[in-house]
């Protein structure tokens, strides 16, 4: 099952400015060591996730 995933410019009003991070938006919760897999696979410092 696809999973929405954003890129997106955190903590900025510019484009290509700020801190890249990812965010998924889940359709439900899922184990906390899968979602550890997924922000290692975006190599960001931050991707958050959102059910």
């Amino acid at each position: 099952m696809p999973i929405p995933l954003f890129h997106v410019d955190a903590f900025t009003d510019k484009p290509f400015a700020g801190n890249p991070a990812a965010v998924c938006i889940l359709p439900d919760e899922r184990p906390d060591a899968r979602m550890q897999q997924v922000g290692a696979e975006m190599n960001l410092s931050e991707t958050a996730f959102r059910s």
